[in-house]
């Protein structure tokens, strides 16, 4: 069974993970901020040592794949660390 839940506690959700990933970023001198939800995406930006990084594109395939896999209604995750939102 598949649980559908409200817009405000699929953002809960979702910061919550981030909040689980945040001390493994911050310990390689970056930091993760979410910056929306919208339409199954999640926005987010990555600060500090990791902007610009090698392993970046790694890391939001893995941010991606804890998201999709721990909340049903996200259905990607957009990088808007270069873009003003």
């Amino acid at each position: 069974m598949v649980r559908i839940m409200d817009n405000e506690k699929v953002i809960s959700e979702i910061k919550k993970i981030l909040d689980k990933i945040r001390p493994y970023i911050n310990g390689e001198g970056g930091d993760i901020e979410y910056v929306d939800f919208q339409d199954g995406i999640v926005y987010i930006r990555l600060t500090g040592a990791c902007v610009g990084c090698g392993a970046m594109d790694s890391t939001f395939e893995g941010i991606e794949a804890l998201l999709t896999e721990y909340v049903p209604e996200v259905l990607g995750v957009k990088d808007v660390t270069y873009e003003e939102m």
